[in-house]
């Protein structure tokens, strides 16, 4: 009998350490986004960058930027920092993962290379996300971007190759030391970060509108039908 107390008393508090954390987490995650925008893996991701000291007003999530052709181009996480933007491309998947910087397709291997799936290369993804956000704000022309495309999921990085110089492709475990490596170079010049703000925010202000949401997806809908 003492060993079954002393086994529900740890997992109690095995619980209810739990239940504070999820708690504690989805008030850090309200600094910066809703509870259930976003994927889960983007809100695990904004609760890493909040928890590293990256301060709440300097990361956009779930952005609706719109093209000149009145289409919108929806990004996953935007985080501004003292060497440029860097720009969050957030993937979940499981098995192993190829892929090649230049080239459209990449493929994901299940069931140890029975089942394979091309998926769409998310460098290509993200270089759409950030030009984008360029034509946004001419002003900033010289000013750095920097692509991070994050892997969630119990997938494995198998052979990735060709990556561009700008672009980093790593697991979720590492995206918070790779950016942090990033902020050891050289600063950027200061920029007026005001009219940079005023783009992102009404990005997030877009993410709101479900007219802007559903014409998106219709438009992704019939670009890969």
């Amino acid at each position: 009998m003492v060993y079954l107390f002393i086994l529900f008393i740890v997992i109690c508090s095995f619980t209810s350490y739990h239940i504070y954390q999820n708690i504690q987490d989805g008030k850090l995650l309200r600094k910066v986004t809703q509870n259930g925008r976003g994927t889960w893996s983007e809100r695990d991701l904004i609760i890493r960058l909040l928890k590293a000291g990256f301060p709440s007003e300097n990361i956009f999530h779930d952005l609706y930027i719109q093209k000149k052709d009145e289409t919108y181009s929806q990004v996953d996480l935007v985080v501004l920092t003292e060497v440029g933007i860097i720009v969050i491309e957030v993937k979940k998947y499981s098995g192993w993962i190829y892929g090649t910087g230049n080239r459209e397709k990449w493929l994901q291997v299940l069931d140890y290379g029975n089942v394979k799936y091309p998926i769409y290369n998310p460098i290509f993804q993200n270089d759409g996300h950030i030009r984008a956000l360029k034509k946004q704000i001419p002003n900033y022309f010289d000013l750095p971007f920097h692509s991070l495309i994050v892997f969630y999921g119990d997938c494995e990085l198998k052979k990735i190759s060709q990556i561009p110089a700008e672009v980093i492709v790593v697991k979720a475990n590492n995206a918070i030391a790779i950016i942090n490596d990033l902020l050891q170079n050289i600063p950027t010049k200061n920029f007026y970060k005001e009219e940079l703000v005023s783009v992102l925010k009404k990005g997030v202000e877009n993410g709101d509108d479900l007219d802007i949401q559903n014409k998106h997806i219709l438009n992704i809908k019939d670009k890969f039908s």
